[in-house]
Formats: C-alpha cells, sequence, structure tokens
C-alpha cells in the first residue's frame, strides 16, 4: 500500500482535490437553488407540500440510474457529473430550508415590518438569518451524502477519485485492484470529514452567537 501511494501521490492529491472542488462547487450552487425555491414556497403551504414532496422522491432515484439517463442529453465528463452532485445537493437543503422558513417566529416578522422594513429586507436581514442553523444542517447532510455520489459519477468520467475506485472494481484480484479501491474509499471518507469540518467552521463564523446559544 504504501509503495503505491508514494508512486502515484500526485495523481491521489490531484483526484482529490478535483473530488473536493466538484462537492463543494455543486455544494454551493444547490444551497443558492434551494434557499431561493423555499423562498418562492414557505408561505404558500401547496407549494411546499409540493417542495416537499420532490424532496422525498429525489432521493429513491438511483444515482447510478440519473447518471445513466444523462449520458443521452449531455455525454460524458464533468456537465452529467455536476447536474446528478446538484440534484442530490439540493434535495435535503431545500427541505431544511423551508422547515428553518416556517419556523420562523411570526412575531418577530411582523415586528421587522412594524419598523418599515421591507419584504425583502425581512427575508435576509430576520428570517434567512435565523433559519440559517436548520439549512447548514442540511448542507452538512449533503456534503456527507453527495461524497458517495461524486465517485459513483467516475463512471460518466466525471472528476474525482470515483476512477480508482471503477478501476480497481473492474480488475478485482489483479496486481493493485484492492490498493487502487483502498485509496479511492480511504480518500473520500478523509475529504467527507474535512468538509464536515469546513461547513461547522462555517456555521460559528455566520451563525450570530445569540441564535447559537
Amino acid at each position: 500500500m504504501g509503495t503505491y501511494i508514494s508512486e502515484r501521490w500526485g495523481q491521489i492529491l490531484s483526484a482529490s482535490w478535483q473530488h473536493f472542488s466538484l462537492v463543494a462547487q455543486c455544494l454551493i450552487l444547490a444551497t443558492i437553488l434551494a434557499i431561493a425555491i423555499a423562498a418562492c414556497c414557505y408561505r404558500n403551504k401547496t407549494l411546499s407540500a409540493a417542495a416537499n414532496a420532490v424532496s422525498a422522491v429525489g432521493l429513491t432515484i438511483p444515482a447510478f440510474a440519473l447518471i445513466g439517463l444523462l449520458i443521452a442529453p449531455l455525454g460524458f465528463g464533468v456537465a452529467p457529473a455536476v447536474v446528478v452532485v446538484t440534484f442530490y445537493c439540493l434535495l435535503p437543503i431545500l427541505r431544511n430550508a423551508l422547515v428553518g422558513l416556517n419556523g420562523v417566529d411570526r412575531s418577530l416578522i411582523e415586528a421587522a415590518r412594524g419598523i418599515g422594513m421591507s419584504r425583502a429586507k425581512t427575508f435576509f436581514r430576520v428570517e434567512l438569518p435565523l433559519a440559517w442553523p436548520v439549512i447548514l444542517a442540511g448542507m452538512r447532510v449533503s456534503a456527507q451524502m453527495t461524497m458517495g455520489i461524486a465517485a459513483i459519477s467516475a463512471y460518466v468520467l466525471g472528476p474525482g477519485l470515483g476512477s480508482y475506485i471503477f478501476s480497481g472494481l473492474s480488475r478485482l484480484g489483479g496486481a493493485n485492484s484492492f490498493e487502487s479501491v483502498a485509496i479511492g474509499v480511504i480518500a473520500v471518507v478523509v475529504i467527507a470529514l474535512i468538509l464536515d469540518g469546513l461547513l461547522v467552521l462555517l456555521g460559528r463564523l455566520t451563525t450570530s452567537r445569540g441564535i447559537r446559544a
């Protein structure tokens, strides 16, 4: 194992960075989309129920099947990987965003409107900050879940560590096949822990002390 790592150290680091970058960028995109969708839905019970239903049903779609379906319109490479990872990132964040926004005390919103805040300013200055810890919890769930999905995207030649896993499995029993799979799996776990730690730090930096208390 040590020899395998030392001979391919640069390649492993490059693949690890690609994997981290794919998940992190898709997580940011999914968070923006989820907050935008939740902002349009959370005041309407019918739309909120529909958004929750979509987020629940979406999680039942096998990632392999969705990736396979995207080959025809998007081909191979980065595009289908980004779409799939963003899709699965979006679902838990959307559900948490709806829960967080609906959980904001209405009296606080009325007070903000009473002192002259516009609806948009009330949302960004009062509702979103109060809902942010719940949204961040959804982001942490999404980040851990999509680390594995990002590895599956190697099936369509997506970037990241999945290539090591698929390569090892395709020649199981051959030279360095176990090492290839093990390195891919271990590196994904390590990156997932690093990203989760960064999200915890983000929460401490972006959540007011009063809300954390």
